[in-house]
């Protein structure tokens, strides 16, 4: 289904590809959400890689969980108040720096990674029916962002924009 129901809308244009990958974002966002419900998991689910990388550290900062996600320090730092408050898990000063924050899985947070593996195991296989239907979303998502990193859109449009510079320029004077 487009992102706009509207048909004469080019809003699912090609050219708004993040949009739309915001839209699939969100609908997986909230399809998850109502499936966390049924299961009885309390993780946000945009928290859920944040949470699967600090279980495999034990014990990090938010600078350190940034750095393995791929994300702002920001974005991190965002998230945490949240999981705080769900008991998901700790904040404690760094022994080594006080200003250092670190953060650990509490004992609920790592019952409730146990039941979100288990959900894990189970939507891999919901995923893997759907990309029979629309084919591999996950190998083309991994590919473009490859591509992307490797070469940036303003390396693959600086033809089309060096093109677009000399058709406006004026011609040469006699």
């Amino acid at each position: 289904m487009p992102a706009s129901t509207d048909p004469s809308s080019n809003l699912d244009d090609i050219s708004f590809l993040g949009r739309l990958s915001e839209a699939l974002s969100q609908t997986i966002e909230d399809q998850t959400r109502e499936l966390f419900d049924a299961a009885g998991i309390v993780i946000p689910v945009r928290s859920c890689s944040l949470l699967t990388a600090l279980r495999q550290a034990g014990e990090a900062s938010p600078a350190e969980l940034a750095r393995a996600l791929g994300q702002s320090h920001q974005l991190v730092i965002q998230k945490c108040p949240a999981l705080i408050r769900l008991g998901l898990i700790t904040q404690h000063p760094d022994p080594a720096d006080a200003r250092r924050k670190l953060f650990r899985l509490t004992e609920k947070g790592q019952a409730q990674m146990a039941m979100q593996d288990r959900y894990s195991d189970e939507i891999s296989h919901v995923y893997r029916r759907l990309f029979a239907e629309t084919g591999d979303v996950h190998a083309m998502i991994l590919r473009t962002l490859r591509a992307l990193k490797e070469r940036p859109l303003r390396d693959r449009a600086a033809k089309i924009l060096v093109s677009r510079e000399k058709e406006r320029r004026p011609p040469p004077s006699p």
